[in-house]
């Protein structure tokens, strides 16, 4: 390392974010920068570690070391070759990845300040585009095709690094544009959707080929494409055209829903109902006032914990929402360090996000028990406090209410309680799962490092035939 003592000397400093009084004024990504000079200080703090853990946490098995140590000597194009080898997509995991590289980090172990690896990645992605480093390849072509269902994380890995192999790849997707949750889960306020396009042209130019509008179905193993946009060229059984492997990367399309009484109140909706529409608004779509979710002017509720909640909240003060209260049913997580999650485990300790500090109400321990309402719509929600006991037999904690139950206001109730993990039925060998749509709903980053795997995968099979 140039500068193996910096770790002593300087502190970790993060970007940080828009003042909030600025920032829930519009759609704009939260995350502010650092100059050059003060982003190269931040990497020269990677330290000679004996065993870097971050190369070992990553999915992507990011080499975190090298690529800080040649930003640290201004060595902006070597520090993302070295990052383009692992991760194809650093312009979205520098954006909104965990970081689970900086939870590994023995400054993390040490101190409690790791290094800044997940703002640096960022940096580097964009000093790569802004310089020119980001160059179009022409990878020469074997003769065979792939064909990937889904552009999420996990389809476009796949995709690009099929391309890279040689294979003819052509994507299909069923929304008006490539992304899946990146694009339509994901607010702009964390991922400005400029940042998926400049990519998907990349990809573009280097050959993969994108079909939008295309629904492809499946019955009975068979995958089929329902809709008359795909290209007369494409029969409709996509798996008896000349594709020589399919993947699929559909992600996890169903929500978690919850089936308390009431559930059927206009102003009851799943997130990405939300979240979605939000995306598209921003993107130039029109919808009518009757299909128009919005928290304008509206006390939201929002059940569940985790970031796509979270999500839910930053958007809700951007549309002009009243108050937002988010409630969990899980016990509130310590903070700072959590005794029961210790190394290597992944630290369960309270996360509060940039949408967290524009004002929320937080609860833990709270069960939903019904949704109220008069003439049709919601206007509160029936919950209860809760407690949780361990269970004598192992397993899940036993539930135990606790006082009175108690009824919260609410216009606009979002349910955001993850997904669920999709089942499918036997295909034939030439079919392979990848993402979220084979291990269920997860990272972003190991979505990309499952696309990467099953690309290789694919590539070993083919090779073989």
């Amino acid at each position: 390392m140039g500068n193996p003592k910096a770790f002593l000397t300087v502190p970790r400093k993060e970007a940080g974010y828009r003042p909030v009084h600025d920032r829930v004024l519009d759609f704009g990504e939260v995350e502010q920068t650092l100059n050059t000079r003060d982003r190269q200080e931040q990497a020269s703090r990677c330290m000679d570690c004996g065993v870097p853990f971050c190369h070992w946490a990553c999915p992507l098995g990011n080499k975190d070391p090298e690529w800080n140590d040649a930003l640290y000597r201004g060595e902006w194009e070597t520090a993302y070759k070295i990052l383009k080898k692992t991760n194809p997509f650093p312009e979205f995991t520098g954006r909104i990845c965990p970081a689970l590289c900086e939870k590994a980090c023995v400054l993390y172990h040490t101190t409690g300040e790791a290094v800044t690896n997940r703002e640096n990645e960022a940096a580097i992605a964009e000093r790569a585009f802004l310089e020119g480093y980001v160059t179009i390849e022409s990878p020469k072509r074997n003769g065979k095709r792939v064909a990937v269902i889904g552009s999420g994380p996990a389809g476009l890995a796949a995709a690009t690094r099929l391309n890279y192999l040689g294979y003819k790849v052509t994507v299909f997707e069923k929304n008006e544009a490539a992304g899946g949750l990146l694009r339509y889960g994901i607010p702009n306020f964390k991922l400005n959707k400029k940042i998926i396009d400049r990519r998907i042209s990349v990809m573009e130019q280097e050959g993969v080929e994108f079909i939008y509008g295309a629904a492809v179905k499946i019955d009975n193993g068979q995958l089929t494409i329902d809709n008359c946009s795909v290209p007369d060229n494409y029969p409709l059984s996509i798996i008896n055209y000349p594709f020589d492997a399919i993947v699929i990367a559909s992600g996890t399309p169903t929500a978690r829903d919850l089936k308390a009484p009431g559930r059927e109140l206009k102003g009851v909706h799943l997130a990405l109902e939300l979240l979605s529409q939000q995306n598209r608004v921003l993107a130039g779509m029109e919808f009518s006032k009757g299909e128009r979710v919005t928290a304008k002017d509206k006390d939201v509720l929002v059940i569940g914990g985790g970031d796509t909640g979270s999500d839910c909240i930053g958007t809700a003060h951007r549309q002009g929402c009243k108050s937002v209260t988010q409630i969990e049913i899980m016990p509130k997580p310590p903070v700072g360090h959590n005794p029961a999650t210790p190394w290597p485990n992944w630290p369960v300790i309270l996360k509060t996000t940039s949408s967290h500090e524009e004002g929320c109400t937080r609860r833990w321990n709270i069960n939903t028990l019904e949704f109220i309402g008069e003439n049709g719509k919601v206007t509160g929600v029936k919950v209860q406090e809760i407690d949780w006991k361990p269970n004598p037999d192992g397993g899940r904690p036993i539930m135990m209410e606790k006082g009175e139950p108690e009824i919260i206001k609410a216009d606009l109730v979002l349910l955001a309680m993850g997904f669920l993990k999709p089942e499918h039925p036997q295909y034939p060998e030439n079919v392979f799962l990848c993402g979220d749509a084979a291990n269920g709903a997860s990272l972003v980053v190991r979505a990309i490092a499952s696309g990467l795997q099953t690309a290789d995968r694919i590539h070993k099979y083919l090779s073989s035939k």
